[in-house]
């Protein structure tokens, strides 16, 4: 990602070393619209296991990284799994994803496999960018994941123009685009919503504000810090839904993806949610206080939510919920060893996929 581009994300910082940022006031309940699925026990198990596996494979990624089998850039998912995940339900076959540079969660909801998401992220031909995109740039056309974009923003305008496609072709799909909290101060996210509501094109925007950005406490970047109003200019309605909560996310979801398919345009869903490590691997992320993140993942973590409520109502043991995690754990671990000996790209792949 060029530099000028994530420093877009945030604004500019501070010069000096900055004390630890005073955290961004986390919205009351009432303030977000509440509105729960009730999940039956399948429901509630299979929200488990995927937010589970998301959570499973970044911090292997995390590991990875960190024994310098990862290079450039990597920015995990790890705090807001139940956002892909209570969207991805929303969804229906044909149907397309987009996102930014933050985009493992969103390839595994969208049921990719997670050695060939690790495989590009170590740089290997069995990658789904051949090795060629790393954690920033894959896609799949098959599971409708449109990619990860390195550049801030860009997937807006690029989601907008699939959904454009869709409402030209008439057929019925809809186009989740997703992006942050810093890149919602992007001028092209604005032009993107002009053209969407002038043209009622079936795009849902979501908006993960995470509430620092790349570094930046949205207060500190944002004259507007709610964001489901961003579109009030352009009559586009939004909400702000509890991002921890998956079945939050998964009402909220049904709703907004159901306005965009019957024809009505494009609708904005902010979630409010939270990343409990740093923009990337290499950020230390000494803006917040480790009292702030920890009192997150005490309080609202979204698999621990699912957790609690399965063994409340005795739908499921201890004994079951660690078998569970046992076998994510196997499978993240064969993705791991795929990702380390699978042969690095023919120099001759320098030449192919690209455009003259």
């Amino acid at each position: 990602m060029a530099l000028a581009a994530k420093k877009s994300a945030a604004g500019t910082a501070a010069a000096g070393k900055p004390a630890a940022q005073k955290a961004p006031a986390r919205r009351s309940e009432k303030s977000a619209v509440k509105s729960i699925a009730e999940f039956s026990k399948a429901e509630e198990l299979e929200a488990y296991r995927e937010m589970l596996a998301i959570r499973r494979f970044e911090e292997k990624a995390g590991q990875m990284y960190g024994m310098g089998l990862i290079g450039g850039f990597c920015h995990l998912y790890i705090g807001q799994e139940a956002v892909v995940v209570g969207m991805q339900k929303a969804l229906k076959s044909g149907d397309q994803v987009i996102t930014g540079y933050r985009d493992h969660g969103h390839m595994l909801a969208c049921g990719m496999d997670p050695k060939g998401v690790m495989a590009e992220l170590t740089g290997r031909r069995g990658g789904y960018s051949k090795g060629k995109g790393g954690s920033m740039h894959m896609f799949s056309v098959e599971k409708g994941f449109f990619g990860g974009h390195g550049i801030v923003g860009a997937q807006v305008s690029l989601g907008t123009g699939l959904a454009f496609a869709d409402h030209y072709r008439q057929n019925g799909n809809v186009c989740l685009t997703y992006f942050g909290d810093g890149a919602a101060n992007q001028g092209q996210v604005y032009e993107s919503f002009n053209m969407a509501e002038l043209w009622k094109l079936p795009v849902v925007y979501i908006i993960e504000n995470n509430k620092y950005a790349m570094g930046t406490a949205v207060n500190r970047a944002s004259a507007q810090t709610d964001f489901s109003r961003r579109g009030t200019s352009f009559n586009i309605p939004g909400e702000q839904v509890d991002g921890m909560d998956v079945r939050a996310v998964y009402a909220a979801g049904q709703r907004a993806v159901e306005f965009a398919r019957s024809g009505k345009g494009p609708y904005i869903l902010e979630m409010l949610t939270y990343r409990y490590r740093g923009h990337s691997m290499s950020d230390p992320a000494k803006y917040r206080s480790k009292e702030e993140v920890q009192k997150m993942r005490t309080e609202h973590d979204p698999i621990e939510q699912v957790r609690a409520r399965l063994l409340e109502k005795k739908w499921a043991s201890e004994e079951d919920l660690k078998a569970i995690d046992a076998e994510i754990r196997d499978t993240m671990n064969a993705a791991a060893d795929f990702a380390s000996s699978d042969p690095e790209p023919d120099a001759s792949e320098l030449y192919t996929d690209i455009l003259r």
